[in-house]
């Protein structure tokens, strides 16, 4: 009998060590894996599908989200050569600046009056003092004065506007009864307000092995633990807020509001406030995985959407936004420009579509604000 238990036992152990020995993985692939860093991660797709070769945008394009990345006058020069290049007529350059900094770049800038439209920030200086609206105000007067056409970029990531020069809003946000006064001249002025609130998605989520942007997510991770910070719905809606409340006021949420990961969230502001639109800047990677999606949102909402980059001057950048918008390409990867790791693919848009996109809303939209922009 007790030989017969032993007999047991040893053959329990036997199938348990199998078992294990099955599960286990396979040592020399986990020390493979364990040495790539994700930041040398550099996948290369193998499938043999269709490539479009694009040299230029299908139409004349007006870019509404650029900064002032030229560096010396021979960069602005070989920035306008690249522009003459691709058929983009118009670069607006989002300054942030107010007082004598704002001034600078509209002397630099001023060689190519026609091609480079300068937008100014607001003067955040003493915002927590009484009096401080009517400054401001006064100071983005000059700025229009001066050859400021619009707003921005503002920018909200949670703990308050922190675009703007000299002095950020800590604790401002676009909501808040103090800067409506603000708000509400740029309408009269014909300024628009370009502003970005709350980051793309992931950089809320745990960064650990189930966050699929995890290089971005990691470097602009959002802080949810710090004192007072809203977090991305509750910045939508201080967005929210400030445009129903100043409907006269046209605002453009950059970057899809940072919606890419819901754009259902972005088109419910569209449906609900004629006064707003939004930029697809900086977003191209974060939409480029979805196509179809992206292609009925396009649709849609071809009316409201504004072509942007606000990834540099080089050519390779923009060529790299028009084969996303315009070629059907597939699974193709552009990791040292987004620092994503997922594939892209192109949306296909229509050609009505894309005339909207590149030039034909900007123009429509700067036309109804020159009505409006005498007062």
């Amino acid at each position: 009998m007790f030989s017969l238990f032993r007999l047991v036992i040893t053959y329990s152990i036997a199938l348990l060590f199998v078992a294990c020995q099955r599960a286990a993985p396979d040592e020399k692939n986990t020390r493979s894996f364990g040495d790539l860093a994700l930041k040398n991660y550099r996948p290369q797709s193998v499938y043999n599908t269709p490539k479009a070769n694009l040299t230029k945008p299908f139409a004349s394009v007006i870019d509404m989200h650029s900064h002032p990345y030229a560096n010396s006058e021979q960069e602005m020069d070989d920035w306008v050569a690249t522009m003459d290049e691709l058929g983009i007529l118009k670069t607006v350059l989002l300054t942030y600046q107010t007082g004598s900094a704002f001034d600078s770049l509209v002397k630099v800038y001023g060689k190519y009056p026609d091609r480079f439209e300068l937008w100014c920030g607001f003067d955040y200086t003493g915002y927590t003092e009484e009096g401080w609206a009517e400054r401001a105000i006064s100071e983005l007067e000059r700025c229009k004065v001066v050859g400021a056409k619009g707003i921005g970029e503002l920018g909200d990531k949670g703990l308050g506007l922190l675009y703007s020069k000299p002095t950020p809003g800590k604790g401002l946000h676009i909501n808040d009864p103090r800067i409506q006064p603000l708000l509400a001249r740029a309408g009269q002025l014909g300024m628009p307000i370009n502003i970005h609130v709350a980051e793309p998605y992931w950089m809320y989520l745990p960064t650990d092995s189930t966050n699929d942007g995890m290089m971005n997510a990691k470097t602009w991770k959002i802080d949810l633990s710090k004192k007072g910070i809203l977090d991305h719905q509750e910045l939508i809606n201080s967005l929210d807020e400030a445009v129903g409340n100043n409907p006269g006021t046209t605002f453009i949420a950059c970057h899809f509001a940072n919606c890419s990961y819901n754009l259902e969230i972005i088109g419910d502001l569209l449906d609900r406030h004629d006064n707003l639109y939004a930029d697809i800047s900086a977003r191209y990677a974060e939409t480029a995985p979805i196509p179809r999606y992206m292609s009925a949102f396009y649709t849609k909402y071809q009316d409201r959407l504004l072509y942007g980059t606000d990834m540099g001057m080089d050519k390779s950048m923009y060529l790299t936004t028009v084969r996303i918008l315009e070629s059907e390409d597939e699974h193709f990867y552009e990791t040292d420009l987004f620092n994503y790791h997922w594939p892209l693919n192109g949306f296909g848009l229509d050609t009505t579509i894309l005339k909207k996109l590149y030039r034909t809303n900007a123009e429509r939209l700067t036309a109804s604000l020159n009505a409006s922009g005498s007062k």
